[in-house]
């Protein structure tokens, strides 16, 4: 590695889309296979990523997302997101990229970090036994810092 290479990146996902999830899951993969050491934190609606009975059922957001190209009244018609989901889904099929509950444990077995956030956790009122196992602790901001230390942090 060079002298400017990115040793440590700890991404946040904090969307519970499936636009909001994958970014940070494909950096946090690109990251590993680069030999980066990487931490992903979950927190507000990005927990859903890590829930057990909510990350086989990520939706795409059609209402309000301008990267759909479409209205937002269209958006918002009965049965849109689940187009669009399915839509999405069929693509990343073909593009052989794994479904988020296989993503997560494959960069869990890279030696990725996976950790919910505490103060989500406690608003949302779920306890570690509602997560995925790949999650190794349900931690504050403050103990996320020091996780991140000397790395570079990203915000999906």
């Amino acid at each position: 590695m060079s002298d400017n290479a990115i040793e440590k990146v700890s991404i946040i996902i904090s969307k519970g889309s499936l636009e909001g999830i994958y970014p940070g899951l494909i950096m946090a993969n690109g990251a590993r296979a680069e030999g980066i050491e990487a931490n992903l934190f979950f927190t507000f609606f990005g927990l859903d990523a890590i829930h057990r009975k909510r990350h086989e059922h990520i939706k795409a957001a059609t209402v309000g997302n301008p990267g759909m190209h479409m209205a937002t009244m269209l958006g918002g018609l009965p049965g849109m997101s689940a187009i669009a989901t399915h839509m999405m889904e069929k693509q990343m099929t073909e593009l052989d990229i794994p479904s988020i509950p296989e993503f997560i444990e494959f960069i869990a077995d890279t030696g990725a970090g996976i950790y919910a956030c505490q103060l989500a956790m406690d608003m949302f009122k779920l306890s570690k036994d509602d997560l995925v196992e790949q999650v190794e602790d349900v931690i504050t901001v403050g103990e996320f810092y020091e996780k991140a230390a000397g790395g570079q942090i990203i915000f999906t």
